[in-house]
């Protein structure tokens, strides 16, 4: 805990020690105000109309939002202004702001659904705590402008803004990404095109699948009036970092990022937006391994290299229909993955991913009560991964594997996504529904994994004997064919039931083929309450039950058993070097299967939560929350054809071996308290602060997961894989003056459990996971990790004598661990492993990253 506190007090050192003053410049006749219309989802509203008045009343100007949602007025005088804005539907908005003596901040003005009275703002200042239910303050929001500000590794934005994730909250497939009110598995689009990344957002919206700290919500830039661009190159080399600490050398790593992004008018209202990324990282794993020769230490080239490309076309219909068009293009490839740790070069693959979207996209506000959304996206996807070495793969229990990688795979798909909602208002309410389907998609696979099989064994000795404990291969054609449908429907219903308090009620409604189960309506329910118009203070809080999908991957695995495509033999204690006796073939063994449960619920999570918020000061709001959460019904695997106690001699049934069944009996307790501080939290730092205490236990370790032993469940109830004690983040901006920016990210974790294991295959299952007699899963805990990020920019302009006007280049140094902290990670707990108790991994050391941005 002393390094938590010496990192600790250099933040708050940083933080709050930063004092100097801006420099100061005689005020220019005139300044620029500028800011962006957009509806409570986060929309932008092409074409709103935005009027300037003075204090007096008087109306100067009359401005309309762009493409981008965007409007400006140029050469402002000094003085107190106030902008409103309007547009048909929605009711209008207005806020305040102060010109001079410099370019006041970029204002945002969200408009609401006509005859809906939904959120109020406690308190005279726009950034303070309201009672909508989007509007709650523990949620983290990153804008265009912070992300250019904050330290951000290798360009992914939404890498640096996941660290504010619950990993509670997160389902089988992990995080959840929304990109502009659609899910997406990727981005689409280059870093410099993302306009706002938003976390835990209204927790308990209907709308979504996952609850809100579970999900990452991203807005892309759209077109717009006038042309404007941003180029932006990213460049590593090792020479510049520290070494691994595992590393022998230091590895002869570089990095190159390119990525940018053009928009403008094509003709009349049509506007265009291009956007590129290429990525030429040439990185390296390192090996750290023992094997019959002893200690292993290499540094071995992984390189990648990925091109996106992306398209999109906005044209407005009158003052009612905006509909856009999106065409994205991708293409990466990569070399000597799963190389790194224990894994020796010579299982690394090879592998290649291209893929391209069309994303069509359309809004129509039917009526002055009604806003209709649709969007389309198709696609389809091609990857292929071939190994290095043809040989058989041979492990050895946390010391070495070698071996060929055993990973042969090509995988298609053709699928689409639809979201199509309405949105309702009549007095109090405002009530959204609709459809959507994140994923309906026919999936080809031509799996050739572990065709030529897989020896384990449990030591290095038994390794020189001879002696594996089992062997594993696959057989049969491997060519499979099925379609994956998701779908989704819900309503909810935002009530204004005073001016102070606000409702919203939400059903949903989940599907999946291949479950039985039809029975998934789920509700979801919050509410935000001001005790008085002006204390500034919220309470607010919620509930609902999440439903949980099963993956591509486990559906392929029972329909490759129940069509008899492709075929997994375990032999225990076999020959080696050939496993088999003389004259049999694989074939003759028994072979195993994959099945799901008679009776197969969708998993459901019940989150709740209660809070406090409060607006502090001018622009700065802090929350305390509660939020626990029950799983019930949770995605697991069992072998039911396990060998029986006490002997553990034989299988049941002969016919078969691994008869692993998908169930749904797992189980998930959560408690956890957040504490939020958000805004401008001193005069020259502006960000996001948060603590989190919170506990974890389940059963399971997912869908895929076997307990150590399948007829004794009592040890598995554990805390979670993921689970920790104590999550510090820090993410904002200093600005001392108007020569340079420092970008500060911090990141403090108490260590996560792992499982004490005996190294053997003491159930006579082919798995060795078996724990010492008495023992619980996760028992051992890691040590934690500290990490201090910082970016210095500057930004330059390059014509006009106004900041936010004109192009500009910027320059930035990305420094990530800063202070060189070396965490540990791959703590192994095999009893058996020469490393036992020990490391087999660190995060980076220090490393440095140069930037230089050109904007128009």
């Amino acid at each position: 805990m002393a390094r938590y506190a010496r990192v600790g007090a250099l933040a708050i050192a940083v933080l709050l020690g930063t004092s100097a003053g801006s420099v100061g410049q005689p005020a220019p006749p005139g300044f620029q105000v500028t800011g962006v219309v957009q509806d409570q989802t986060g929309g932008v509203l092409v074409g709103a109309e935005v009027a300037l008045f003075t204090a007096a009343g008087t109306q100067q100007r009359v401005a309309r939002a762009d493409a981008l949602g965007v409007f400006r007025f140029e050469d402002v005088p000094a003085g107190t202004y106030e902008l409103r804005a309007q547009y048909e539907g929605f009711k209008p908005a207005s806020v305040r702001l102060r010109v001079g003596p410099k370019p006041p901040a970029r204002q945002k003005l969200v408009l609401v659904l006509a005859n809906v009275t939904q959120e109020i703002t406690v308190g005279d200042q726009p950034a303070g705590v309201g009672t909508a239910a989007d509007q709650n303050r523990d949620a983290i929001t990153v804008d265009q402008r912070l992300l250019k500000d904050l330290p951000v590794f290798d360009r992914d934005v939404v890498g640096a803004a996941s660290r504010f994730l619950d990993p509670g909250a997160a389902a089988t497939a992990g995080r959840t990404l929304v990109v502009d009110g659609m899910e997406a598995r990727k981005l689409g689009v280059a870093p410099s095109a993302v306009q706002q990344i938003k976390i835990n957002q209204d927790p308990y919206a209907a709308e979504f699948a996952r609850p809100g700290g579970g999900r990452i919500e991203v807005t892309t830039k759209a077109g717009a009036e006038e042309y404007h661009g941003e180029v932006n190159f990213t460049f590593r080399d090792a020479r510049l970092d520290a070494k691994n600490a595992f590393a022998v050398t230091r590895p002869p790593e570089q990095r190159r990022i390119y990525d940018g992004v053009l928009g403008g008018p094509i003709a009349g209202r049509t506007s265009f937006l291009l956007s590129i990324n290429r990525e030429e990282l040439n990185q390296q794993s390192i090996v750290f391994a023992i094997d019959p020769s002893g200690t292993v230490r290499a540094n071995v080239p992984t390189p990648r290299r990925n091109l996106e490309l992306s398209g999109t076309i906005t044209h407005p219909y009158g003052k009612k229909n905006t509909a856009s068009v999106r065409v994205t293009y991708q293409n990466e490839t990569s070399r000597n993955d799963g190389v790194g740790g224990t894994a020796l070069p010579e299982v690394g693959s090879n592998a290649r991913d291209h893929e391209e979207q069309i994303i069509y996209s359309h809004q129509t506000v039917v009526t002055r009560k009604l806003v209709h959304q649709f969007r389309l996206l198709l696609g389809q996807d091609h990857q292929w991964t071939v190994s290095l070495v043809d040989a058989p793969r041979m492990v050895v229990l946390d010391a070495f594997t070698g071996g060929g990688a055993q990973s042969d795979a090509i995988e298609t798909e053709r699928h689409f996504t639809l979201n199509d909602t309405l949105a309702w208002s009549s007095g109090r309410h405002l009530v959204k529904g609709g459809l959507s389907i994140p994923d309906w998609s026919r999936r080809g696979l031509d799996d050739r994994s572990n065709f030529g099989g897989t020896f384990s064994f449990s030591t290095l000795q038994d390794y020189a004997a001879g002696r594996p404990f089992s062997f594993v291969q696959q057989r049969g054609d491997g060519r499979l064919a099925f379609m994956h449908e998701i779908a989704g429907a819900f309503v909810q219903d935002q009530i204004a039931v005073r001016r102070n308090l606000s409702l919203s009620l939400g059903l949903r409604y989940d599907w999946q083929n291949f479950f039985g189960d039809n029975n998934n309506f789920v509700p979801r329910a919050s509410f935000a309450y001001a005790p008085g118009s002006t204390t500034g203070t919220v309470i607010r809080g919620g509930i609902g039950v999440f439903n949980d999908r099963a993956g591509e991957g486990p559906i392929s695995d029972v329909l490759n058993s129940r069509e008899g495509r492709l075929f997994r033999y375990v032999l225990l204690d076999p020959g080696y070097p050939d496993p088999l006796t003389a004259g049999r073939s694989i074939a003759d063994e028994p072979a195993s299967v994959v099945q799901l449960a008679p009776a197969l619920d969708l998993p459901r999570t019940v989150q709740y939560s209660l809070g406090i918020e409060r607006a502090i000061a001018k622009g700065t709001t802090v929350a305390v929350n509660y939020t626990g959460a029950r799983g019930y019904d949770l995605f697991r695997s069992l072998d039911i054809n396990a060998p029986p106690p006490p002997l553990y001699a034989a299988r049941p049934d002969s016919t078969h071996g691994v008869v692993r069944q998908i169930e749904t009996a797992g189980r998930l307790r959560s408690h956890s308290v957040q504490l939020t501080l958000r805004g401008k939290v001193t005069r020259f730092f502006n960000g996001s602060v948060q603590y989190v205490l919170g506990r974890t236990m389940n059963d399971t370790n997912g869908i895929g997961s076997l307990p150590a032993n399948n007829h004794d469940l009592s040890g598995e109830w554990a805390r979670a894989n993921f689970d920790q004690r104590h999550r510090f983040d820090l993410v904002g901006a200093i600005t001392p003056g108007r020569w340079f920016t420092l970008g500060v990210a911090l990141s403090l974790r108490s260590g996560r459990p792992y499982s004490l294991t005996t190294g053997h295959d003491d159930y006579n299952t082919g798995t060795a996971n078996a724990r010492p007699p008495g023992v619980a899963r996760n028992t051992l805990v890691g040590p934690g990790s500290a990490q201090l990020d910082l970016r210095w920019s500057h930004e330059v302009p390059l014509g006009g004598s106004k900041k936010d006007e004109g192009a500009k280049i910027a320059f930035g140094v990305d420094a990530f661990n800063v202070l060189n902290r070396v965490n540990y990670s791959g703590y192994v707990g095999n009893l058996s492993s020469p490393f036992f108790g020990r490391a087999i991994a660190a995060q980076p050391p220090r490393r440095l990253q140069l930037s230089v941005r050109f904007e128009l």
